[in-house]
């Protein structure tokens, strides 16, 4: 049974995964503010935005600054903004008042010729930075590469901004948690901010594993049915087949709770040992198909599930078993 739940709804529930991820990764969680120098938006609506629950991570990011490489003054140029937020370890950065450094990844250091994470760079405006280290920019800032951030030593004071990044803790917040955006923002012309939300990302998502979440269930219920009534039957017959074996235990003190026991124990054991080996041929199986495997969650469960079906599935036949009178079956002909 195991083996047959885990190539069918296993391998389901695998899918289902890895269609949620491909989806995830282009940013089902992700609203993104987008406002021109004139429309007055500042990084001080972090702090507004910290009282909104269903927040797992907002940043601020400032305009666009041209810089190159300090050793190579008129070669390729790149973007540089400035960073602004309370968890900037989150974009694998670690301000420090003290320092003056710069983040980048890896497009932009093979940009500015710095490949090795080693150097420093020069904006347009004379301010120098030294290159910190690479950062592995998260899907939510794929559209900015070649990505450089400068940490904001200044978290305190408010500063003009042209991005504004809030990622929902869920997919289904996303709606919610626009509105409640917009309403902290605050610039000084709303006309100049435009809203980019995953909402209907989040909808096809919700609407995916509701679709694949559901066939799987009734999948793992129709099978669960059915293993419990092959263990129902194929435990009847042998009860049948022992049922003197009974009798003689009764006739020699056995209670009818050692024979239930015994019955429900056994089948017990047996059904530990298919679950095992089971599991184990399905995931080879899986791999050797290159099909994506189910989640621990999922796997555990299933697990649990067929080991209580399988031994309450032997409660009636056990019962059965039980309440076989000696005299009746030790009667010879």
């Amino acid at each position: 049974m195991m083996l047959a739940v885990m190539l069918t709804t296993g391998r389901a529930v695998g899918a289902e995964d890895h269609v949620l991820d491909s989806i995830d990764s282009v940013g089902t969680r992700t609203i993104l503010v987008r406002a021109d120098p004139a429309a007055g938006l500042t990084s001080d609506v972090l702090g507004r935005l910290a009282h909104i629950e269903g927040i797992n991570w907002a940043g601020a990011f400032s305009t666009a600054i041209d810089s190159t490489n300090t050793r190579i003054p008129d070669g390729a140029s790149v973007p540089v903004r400035y960073a602004y937020g309370d968890d900037l370890r989150e974009l694998g950065m670690t301000p420090s008042p003290s320092s003056r450094v710069a983040y980048a990844s890896q497009e932009a250091l093979d940009r500015l010729g710095l490949p090795d994470a080693a150097g420093s760079i020069t904006l347009t405006d004379g301010t120098t930075y030294g290159i910190g280290g690479r950062i592995d920019s998260p899907a939510f800032l794929a559209d900015f590469e070649p990505v450089v951030l400068v940490p904001s030593t200044g978290a305190r004071t408010p500063h003009p901004i042209s991005i504004l990044l809030v990622i929902a803790a869920r997919p289904d917040l996303v709606g919610t948690l626009t509105d409640a955006v917009t309403s902290v923002l605050a610039p000084s012309d709303p006309t100049k901010v435009t809203i980019q939300t995953s909402a209907s990302l989040a909808a096809l998502r919700s609407i995916i594993q509701g679709q694949l979440g559901s066939f799987s269930r009734q999948l793992v219920v129709a099978l669960l049915i059915v293993t419990g009534i092959l263990v129902s039957v194929i435990l009847y017959g042998l009860v049948m087949m022992r049922r003197k074996d009974f009798g003689r235990r009764r006739a020699l003190g056995a209670t009818r709770t050692f024979i239930l026991t015994l019955l429900l124990v056994q089948t017990a054991l047996l059904a530990v040992a298919g679950i095992g080996g089971g599991t184990v041929s399905a995931v080879v199986t899986l791999l050797v198909a290159g099909d994506p495997l189910p989640r621990p969650a999922f796997t555990i469960a299933l697990c649990t599930l067929t080991l209580l079906t399988a031994t309450l599935a032997a409660l009636v036949p056990a019962a059965i078993a039980s309440r076989r009178e000696p005299i009746r079956e030790l009667r010879v002909p």
